[in-house]
């Protein structure tokens, strides 16, 4: 039950208790014990296993061409398998005096991966219908459900990825704002989603129509028999897998939901962390207030006209990237990047038409970038913000200290909104902002998402999982870019909330941090080994 009157007043009252401040961080374990850290793969045991084929070394498209690749691989297992494995999948392994840790392709915080992802599948011809679970440390499917289907050919087959979190991942680590952070893993994994599929050239969006109760039901997640005593998966969202040149259909849901609920049912789940130490009852209070409920269809938001993005001048393959994103632990406090690439990362966060992976997603943009600018050619040090739409250009005037400057920077083209507000080494500040940490100082650059809070959560309080969704997808945009550059970025989840605020003369909830970022040039950790991340499988 929850213990607010209304699930607004629970989202606002989650939001409020786990931030962190200068006297005091948000409620999490006393102790951690990393060997009894939870498992980090999920598994059904009993469900039969399908093989998925790993991808060839280099599959021949570039980074750049990742944003208009106008090719379309054909749906079936290997190509299903290759997106899996560039979106959900291991990048390597990392060593140290024998202990071993896998590193995936899609970030998470603390690199405890709570996000799960399901195939729901009516449409790839060789493999049979029904739902599947991805396991990534096999890169297998595990078939959980096969669908009777009618002896008649479907009109319009699909294939529709589901993603849920297990928030006990998280929250061993992280306390109460495990919430936070898990759905800002649910924006990487879909970001994630969306460019695999843009290598592939495809597209995806998320199926409005899927409400919590909807998901749940089409991923078993509410089976509580195949669950018992181990940890629940909560349900994030559905997005539709789309070939080039394949038709759409928003009202194929309720179909595909019917063969879910007329299936057969195998595997039950294994059980990740046998002592669950502490209890934070507001993540389940929160969870239960967010849920998303079924809405009437409703228009796509559109951007306006943009010209094409800024040049990208990167010559390596995608798959490169995609596998070898990281996150770094220590920057070198000396590179600096140049002015036209720095534009050119802060250009690809606005959201263009057919463009992954903001094409992705149905709604405006409600996040804005303040930007602490140490090292960057051309540009002086100092605090900055990117408008992602100009709309908020007057409210966030309003709602910043009055001493701000607000002066355009002249040498950004006309499209992108970046103003200076202050002049000076910000270094410092980010640092301390960032629960003292250096990477944020050390860096080329770091910055804080100001979302547009309350007027999202006029929408719903389903809206609170969208804005860290919208998140973590600016992460990703900026995780593959810095690559792509030679640098590295790092998501910063811990950073000192409403001292943010008060930098920047905020006073009330209309605006509000959901997560920090940083870029630069990293130090590597010479005592690491790299391992190649299916080598223990031994596939020829």
């Amino acid at each position: 039950m929850l213990k607010y009157t209304a699930p607004i007043d629970c989202v606002r009252r989650y939001h409020l208790q786990t931030k962190h401040r200068f006297e005091q961080y948000a409620n999490g374990p006393e102790t951690l014990d990393w060997s009894m850290q939870p498992n980090p793969f999920r598994h059904y045991e009993g469900a039969q296993r399908i093989q998925l084929p790993l991808s060839k070394q280099d599959i021949g498209i570039g980074y750049c061409e990742l944003y208009d690749n106008n090719a379309s691989s054909e749906l079936n297992l290997q190509s299903i398998g290759i997106l899996l494995e560039l979106s959900m999948g291991l990048a390597a392994w990392k060593e140290y005096h024998g202990d071993r840790w896998a590193l995936r392709c899609n970030p998470s915080s603390g690199n405890l991966h709570p996000t799960e992802a399901y195939v729901i599948n009516t449409g790839i011809v060789d493999l049979d219908p029904g739902v599947y679970h991805y396991v990534s440390y096999d890169h297998v499917l595990e078939q959980r459900c096969f669908f009777s289907l009618p002896t008649a050919p479907i009109p319009k087959p699909s294939v529709l990825i589901g993603l849920s979190s297990v928030f006990w991942r998280e929250a061993w680590k992280y306390g109460e704002r495990a919430f936070r952070y898990c759905q800002l893993d649910t924006g990487h994994a879909l970001a994630a989603i969306r460019y695999a599929c843009a290598l592939l050239g495809w597209s995806a969006e998320l199926v409005s129509l899927a409400d919590d109760d909807t998901t749940e039901q089409l991923l078993g997640l509410n089976r509580a028999k195949d669950f018992g005593a181990a940890e629940r998966e909560h349900p994030d969202l559905l997005l539709r897998i789309i070939p080039n040149n394949s038709e759409t259909n928003n009202n194929d849901i309720e179909e595909v939901l019917h063969y879910s609920q007329h299936g057969k049912w195998s595997g039950t789940a294994n059980i990740l962390d046998q002592q669950h130490l502490y209890d934070w009852p507001i993540i389940e209070e929160v969870a239960q207030a967010t849920r998303t409920l079924k809405q009437p269809a409703s228009a796509q938001w559109m951007p306006g006209d943009l010209p094409p993005p800024l040049p990208c001048n990167s010559n390596l393959q995608a798959k490169e990237i995609i596998q070898r994103r990281r996150s770094a632990q220590m920057f070198d406090g000396i590179t600096s990047i140049e002015a036209d690439d720095f534009f050119r990362m802060l250009d690809m966060l606005i959201p263009r038409a057919q463009t992954p992976p903001w094409d992705a997603i149905p709604w405006q943009p409600r996040i804005h970038l303040v930007l602490f600018v140490h090292r960057v050619s051309g540009l002086e040090s100092g605090l900055y913000i990117l408008l992602r739409s100009e709309h908020v250009l007057n409210s966030l005037k309003a709602a910043l200290s009055d001493k701000m400057q607000w002066q355009r920077v002249e040498q950004t083209p006309d499209h992108l909104g970046l103003y200076r507000l202050v002049k000076a080494n910000a270094q410092k500040a980010a640092a301390k902002l960032s629960c003292h940490q250096r990477i944020a100082s050390d860096s080329a650059f770091s910055l804080g998402m100001l979302s547009e809070f309350d007027a999202a959560l006029e929408t719903g309080p389903w809206a609170y999982k969208q804005l860290y969704w919208e998140a973590g997808i600016l992460g990703q945009v900026l995780y593959l870019e810095a690559e792509a550059l030679d640098l590295q970025g790092t998501g910063i989840g811990c950073y000192f909330d409403d001292p943010f605020h008060e930098l920047l003369g905020i006073k009330d909830s209309q605006f509000q941090s959901v997560y920090h970022f940083t870029v630069g040039g990293a130090l590597n950790d010479s005592r690491l080994r790299t391992i190649m991340p299916y080598e223990h499988l031994k596939r020829d």
